[in-house]
């Protein structure tokens, strides 16, 4: 127990060691007991704990945990992607509509693959984390999506959003990091009850700001246990969370691939981003909002 330092992996006894973190740092409180802060592996969480409540894990129990989160994020990108193959088929097929029948020369413009490509929504990604924002990076490049990271620490985001906006011009902001509720049986309707919800919805109205309009801008804010109410009125598309639940890491990327890779033509309906999530609904939910990926055409040859 005395061996925990930061950097460590553990869990938490009191909770049946059901999630595990890393130790980011160590606090002497004044009657000289030692709580540690922490940060879940997989999950948008920061929380506390005494030491005597913490179990150091060891290197073959961190493989098999990371193992199982990789299974689980490996079989939500082979569903985005055959998702995406289907619509991307169905989207360079739209040549043949029955408004274009009647112009022989337009609509072989829309045989498949013919000279189109497509323009997906640009995303500036700010997350508190930058593990983990590096880690949400490496998802945007593997589903070809355009995008930048700046780690920001959250009390950060809210100050600093509109350069960055200015700077980068996304079509998605996504803000994000860590959160939960500070004590357990909290007033969950109270910001204060949150580590950093009250952030986040500074930082979306910030944003809103500059840009107002949820069809200009798209905004996924929130992490674990985020206020979820608060984000949506502050002014953001997508919000985590409705049940006061866990968020994966990922969940973020998910919300945005769908948004980035619907055309322009279509509106879609929350539930329709959220069941490509790993939470699901319990722990993010939105509002209807149209798609960002537009056809470009034709292709260059160089």
């Amino acid at each position: 127990m005395n061996d925990i330092k930061p950097g460590d992996i553990v869990a938490r006894k009191k909770y049946g060691k059901d999630i595990f973190f890393k130790v980011k740092s160590l606090i002497i409180n004044d009657t000289g007991e030692t709580t540690a802060i922490l940060r879940g592996l997989d999950v948008r969480l920061v929380a506390d704990a005494p030491l005597e409540d913490l179990e150091l894990q060891p290197a073959e129990e961190v493989l098999r945990y990371r193992h199982c989160d990789i299974q689980k994020h490996i079989h939500c990108f082979r569903r985005i992607l055959q998702r995406r193959e289907a619509e991307r088929e169905a989207l360079l097929l739209r040549g043949e509509r029955p408004d274009r029948q009647e112009r022989e020369p337009e609509k072989r413009e829309g045989i498949p693959g013919e000279g189109f490509f497509e323009v997906p929504g640009r995303v500036l990604h700010i997350d508190g984390d930058e593990e983990y924002l590096d880690k949400c990076l490496h998802a945007y490049k593997q589903l070809k999506i355009p995008a930048q990271g700046v780690c920001l620490p959250e009390e950060q985001q809210a100050a600093k959003v509109e350069a960055l906006l200015k700077e980068y011009t996304p079509d998605i902001l996504v803000l994000t990091g860590h959160d939960g509720l500070l004590r357990e049986g909290g007033d969950y309707a109270n910001l204060d009850s949150y580590r950093h919800s009250k952030h986040f919805a500074a930082a979306v109205r910030a944003a809103r700001t500059l840009r107002p309009t949820h069809d200009d801008l798209v905004i996924f804010a929130g992490a674990c246990q985020s206020h979820y109410e608060a984000l949506l009125k502050a002014g953001a598309t997508f919000a985590s969370s409705p049940r006061r639940v866990l968020i994966h890491a990922y969940d973020p990327v998910f919300v945005v691939e769908r948004i980035a890779y619907t055309t322009i033509e279509k509106t879609l309906g929350p539930a329709d981003i959220i069941k490509d999530t790993v939470t699901g609904n319990e722990g993010i939910g939105g509002i209807e909002i149209k798609g960002k990926l537009r056809l470009g055409f034709p292709t260059s040859p160089y």
